[in-house]
């Protein structure tokens, strides 16, 4: 009996020994793992990989999660804002400008208002930008403004020529090859030509590059009063000022608009033989009114001027209320346009010169007409006595008057001018309307 007893005693301490043994072994060699079943842990929260196998709880993983949430919110809408803007901010096009001819200068600085580098005259190269409507307009012009030479970043190409002679139109027509073929190489592909057309409106040469002809040219702008003018792809376009001579863009002074002037009227220009010039200098003569306006004539045209006849001529326009505008080859001249600048009247010889210009009632300078041109109009100039007559009885109040409402009308005139270019280029080039 005792023998078994301690037989039992030996076998309970043994056991007590091994799961001793067994206890120290899990608490000081063993890995520790943690039971995903028996833990219990908040709702979203996420057990981090410490990188030694082993996963932590992340106390703060809630208030990171909604910051995160914010960030994100923020982000997309400040996508939607600039998906937003970018959907709304105004389409620009651009168009090149390749002044050729010196009416490209009327059409850059005095209806597009462009500026031009650099300001010497004499330069070389020039160059400027401006942004009318929708389309961003680029100016060169030049005589180092050759073929090849215009760096284009546009397929849109405007092209001022001259074509009043025969020497001008041999010129033109290598542009226009020229431009040819970049629309034949897929360089260009919308072309506009301002053209100053001939006097006599012969301007048959230019048909073929039509696009109604089977050419390339989408549009034409023509000066003077031509046949073909149908407001949807030939339009009429003013002559302007002379800028070949370097008529400037005039800034006026209060002083010089108010102030009143000392002539009556001006005339400063050719007498040709057996015109109406020289109807026009008898007339003034034998009424005795010549001594009111200031003359002075010669017999031979200059195509340049000096810097002396061209002051003496822009100080004739601005001392006299009336510039009078005989007719030479054609009625529509640079002087009308000169005296607008300066705020003198133009006294228009209101008849049709030989040639084939001519639409209806309206001719001649219908294009001026149509925009309700405040100018006094004559058709001989035997009427001139009892116009300078009631000149002589106005006011300078009413002379001040009716200066302003010329000068502002001419600079409506150009701006309409601005917008119906720019709108028909939207339109024609880029199907805006």
């Amino acid at each position: 009996m005792r023998f078994f007893r301690r037989k039992i005693a030996i076998i309970v301490v043994l056991a007590y020994v091994i799961f001793s043994m067994y206890a120290a072994y899990n608490v000081f060699f063993s890995k520790r793992v943690i039971s995903r079943v028996h833990r219990v842990v908040k709702k979203g929260s996420v057990i981090i990989d410490n990188g030694k196998g082993e996963e932590e709880w992340n106390p703060w993983e809630e208030d990171e999660r909604a910051h995160s949430l914010v960030l994100q919110k923020r982000r997309d809408a400040f996508r939607s804002y600039q998906d937003h803007v970018a959907k709304n901010r105004p389409k620009t096009y651009k168009v090149q400008i390749w002044g050729k001819a010196a009416i490209g200068l009327y059409l850059w600085e005095h209806i597009l208002e462009g500026p031009l580098n650099p300001a010497d005259k004499s330069s070389q190269w020039r160059e400027g930008e401006i942004q009318s409507g929708k389309i961003n307009f680029s100016f060169f012009t030049g005589p180092a403004v050759v073929q090849g030479h215009v760096s284009l970043d546009t397929d849109s190409v405007v092209l001022v020529l001259n074509g009043r002679e025969q020497q001008k139109i041999s010129y033109s027509i290598q542009w226009l090859q020229h431009v040819q073929g970049l629309v034949q190489a897929h360089t260009v592909s919308r072309v506009a030509v301002v053209l100053l057309g001939n006097e006599r409106c012969n301007n048959d040469w230019i048909s073929p590059y039509l696009k109604r002809h089977g050419g390339f040219v989408d549009l034409l702008f023509l000066v003077y009063d031509s046949l073909w003018v149908n407001d949807k792809d030939i339009f009429q376009w003013p002559l302007g000022v002379a800028t070949y001579r370097h008529f400037p863009v005039v800034t006026l002074s209060g002083q010089m608009v108010k102030t009143a002037r000392p002539y009556l009227c001006n005339f400063l220009g050719t007498i040709y033989k057996n015109s109406s010039r020289e109807t026009l200098m008898g007339v003034l003569k034998q009424s005795g009114m010549e001594k009111d306006c200031l003359m002075h004539v010669r017999e031979k045209w200059l195509p340049q001027e000096t810097v002396d006849t061209s002051r003496q001529y822009q100080m004739a326009l601005a001392q006299s209320d009336l510039t009078l505008c005989p007719v030479g080859v054609n009625t529509e001249c640079y002087r009308i346009y000169e005296a607008c600048a300066y705020g003198s009247v133009p006294v228009v010889e209101d008849v049709l010169t030989p040639g084939a210009c001519a639409v209806g009632n309206r001719s001649p300078l219908r294009l001026l007409k149509d925009a309700g041109a405040p100018f006094i109009f004559l058709k001989d100039w035997r009427e001139l006595p009892a116009i300078l007559e009631r000149e002589r009885g106005m006011n300078p109040k009413e002379k001040t008057e009716r200066r302003m409402r010329l000068l502002e009308w001419y600079s409506g005139f150009r701006q309409q001018t601005k917008d119906k270019f720019t709108e028909v280029l939207e339109e024609a080039f880029f199907n805006i309307t």
